[in-house]
Order: C-alpha cells, then sequence, then structure tokens
C-alpha cells in the first residue's frame, strides 16, 4: 500500500494535506501525519531499507541483563555516566547533554522549545521527513531549501534552521568550516540551528556539540545497531541548554537504555572498525552499482540510487523481493520521484543485494 494513499498515517516529507493549514474537523495542522521511514519487520528480508549497523558492541547483553534489576527503581534524574560518557563521545561538558528517548525525542525537544506558532523555519529537503512535521506541529511553517544550497541561506527573520549532517537520504556531510561559519551566521541573527548528527559517527567530521546557539540532536541508533533501545542525547548551551533541561521529559531515558548506551559510547575500537569497513563496502558498493544507477556520493552507511527513466522504482522493489531483500522507496522523501536508498550492510550482505541487483 502507498504509505502516503492513508491521510493521518503517513504524509510525505513535507507534503501539505490541505490548504488552509489544518485538517478539517480535528484540529492537527497540515502535514503533520506520520511520516514513512525505512525498515522492515518481516525478520526473513535481509533489510536494506534502514540504515542501523548490523552488528553491535561487545558484551552489550551481559550489561543489558545486569541493567535490569536496576530497572525496578525510577532512573537517578542526573544521568551522571551517560551524561558524562556522551561528553567524552562528542566532546563537549557533561552539563551540555540533555538524555533523550532516541535521536528523534532530541529533535522534538529542541523544536518544541524553538519554534512557536507562526515562526518560520528553514528546513533542507530533500532530507529526513520529521523536521516538517515537528515544525507544523508546533504552529511553524518550514521553508523548504534545497540541503547542498541550505548553508548559503540567510537564516534573518527565522526561528530555527536545520541540518542534516551527514544529510539524509543523499549521504552527502556539509564542509566543517562552512558549517561552522553557517552557525555564526545564525548566531548573529539571532536563529537558533539545530544540527542532526545522526550519522556522523560513521564520519571523521568534527561535531557543533558545545558550539554556542546550536543544539545538536545524536542518536545511538545507527552506529550502535540498536533501533529499539531509544537512547539518545541532545546538547546545547546556556539559555538552550536550560530550556532543553527544563522541558525534557522526567525520566525521558530508562536505566536500560541509559547504561547500555553508557557501554555502547565507551567501544571506541568498535566504532573505529566500523568507520572502516563502512567506507571500504560503500566505496565498492557504489562502484558496482553505478553500472546500473546515477549513484550519489556519501559520507553515510547508505547510498541513494536514481533508477532512471529506463526503470522504475516499482520494478526495483519486486526485483529485489524475490531475493528476500527490502530496500528503501526513497520516493517518501521531497522532491524524490525515480530513487531508492540501500544500506551499507556486511560484505557478504552486500554481495547478495548487488547480486540481486545484477550489477
Amino acid at each position: 500500500m502507498d504509505p502516503n494513499a492513508v491521510e493521518g498515517l503517513a504524509s510525505t516529507d513535507g507534503a501539505s494535506t490541505g490548504g488552509d493549514g489544518v485538517r478539517e474537523n480535528d484540529g492537527v495542522p497540515a502535514g503533520s501525519g506520520r511520516v514513512a521511514h525505512g525498515g522492515s519487520e518481516d525478520p526473513l528480508l535481509l533489510d536494506f531499507s534502514a540504515n542501523t549497523n548490523p552488528r553491535t558492541p561487545d558484551g552489550i547483553a551481559q550489561v543489558y541483563e545486569a541493567a535490569l534489576s536496576a530497572a525496578r527503581a525510577y532512573p537517578s534524574e542526573d544521568y551522571y555516566e551517560f551524561r558524562a560518557a556522551a561528553a567524552d563521545y562528542v566532546g563537549c561538558e557533561a552539563t551540555e547533554v540533555i538524555p533523550t528517548a532516541g535521536g528523534l525525542a532530541a529533535i522534538r525537544l529542541a523544536i518544541a522549545t524553538t519554534v512557536t506558532a507562526g515562526d518560520s523555519v528553514l528546513v533542507p529537503a530533500p532530507s529526513f521527513g520529521e523536521y516538517a512535521r515537528e515544525v507544523r506541529l508546533q504552529g511553524g511553517e518550514p521553508e523548504f531549501i534545497d540541503h547542498d544550497r541550505i548553508l548559503d541561506a540567510d537564516p534573518t527573520d527565522h526561528a530555527l534552521a536545520i541540518v542534516c549532517n551527514p544529510n539524509n537520504p543523499t549521504g552527502d556531510a556539509y564542509d566543517p568550516g562552512a558549517l561552522r561559519a553557517f552557525a555564526e551566521r545564525c548566531r548573529s541573527a539571532g536563529t537558533v540551528l539545530l544540527a542532526d548528527e545522526a550519522f556522523i559517527d560513521f564520519t571523521d567530521r568534527p561535531s557543533l556539540a558545545g558550539e554556542p546557539g546550536v543544539i545538536v540532536a545524536r542518536s545511538l541508533t545507527k552506529m550502535f545497531g540498536m533501533p529499539g533501545l531509544r537512547a539518545g542525547f541532545a546538547v546545547a548551551t546556556d539559555t538552550h541548554r536550560a530550556r532543553l533541561d527544563t522541558a525534557r521529559l522526567a525520566w525521558g531515558l530508562g536505566i536500560v537504555a541509559a547504561t547500555v548506551g553508557t557501554h555502547c559510547m565507551q567501544a571506541e575500537e568498535f566504532v573505529a572498525e566500523t568507520r572502516e569497513r563502512v567506507q571500504s563496502e560503500r566505496a565498492r558498493m557504489a562502484e558496482r552499482l553505478a553500472r546500473r544507477f546515477d549513484v550519489f556520493p556519501s559520507d553515510a552507511p547508505f547510498l541513494l540510487l536514481d533508477v532512471g527513466s529506463g526503470e522504475t522504482v516499482e520494478e526495483i522493489l519486486s526485483a529485489v523481493r524475490e531475493y528476500d531483500i527490502a530496500v528503501r522507496d526513497a520516493r517518501t522523501f521531497r522532491g524524490l520521484d525515480q530513487h531508492v536508498r540501500v544500506a551499507v550492510r556486511l560484505p557478504y550482505e552486500n554481495d547478495l543485494l548487488l547480486d540481486a541487483l545484477d550489477v
């Protein structure tokens, strides 16, 4: 079924469901329906539609089991060990870390404490569809900018500007100098910058964590391969940090998630090995896939493919499904109409995908 066919279940990235900004009879802002995401619930499928690491750090099961007994009590509100690990992981002060139940919770918290009704927000496109949805839920209006031109945009008169680094679904990362220059322009204009760094772990690019006027959203889902754990955090300074800490949900991060997340962020060797594997496999896959598709340059653990005019997305989805493989239909992203996205998994799994695509 088309994920956008049923109003209220899903909407395309930034697509509006009505001209007056509110759906009839329900008071919900137009364009704020559920966003379609990758990820298959079929355990028999080899899933290339979700961009999560197929491996997890050693010792996860033992850490998880040990944390269960502590889960009989409420989490400590200071989350000291988690904050300290996160601060070391991204290079900021522990007091600047706001624990959240995943990166999306950090994004919602940032937008909810920054955007009010009538505010304009610079939103990259194509990019993660939840940005526009969260902005509209606050009564704001997203102003879509090509993701590769957003650093040239004027942040003046916008409550918030959003960047995704590396960008999802295109995979390209911003030049660090240009990104910091944009952060400075946002600060001068009084515009908050939200930097979604869900995939930056897979690169050697520096984080904006701790930069004044910037709220960073981080996810532990992608690098550490546990999307169901729901662990992440935001990083902010000064008044932004105070607002986030005041508004965050009490006990918003469970003890088990906090404990496992702390363990993961200390797994330096695992992160280094994952980066090396993804970089090598991504290059190998891109070379093969380019025989059939236009492949977007990527710094992330996925590749965006333009299937061209000679075949259809439906044909690609059907072809790989015959091999019990799922890839992401990228047409749910704003402005993409003939694209699929494929994750970079383990070498033998990647070979199965390449064979299924006959490249």
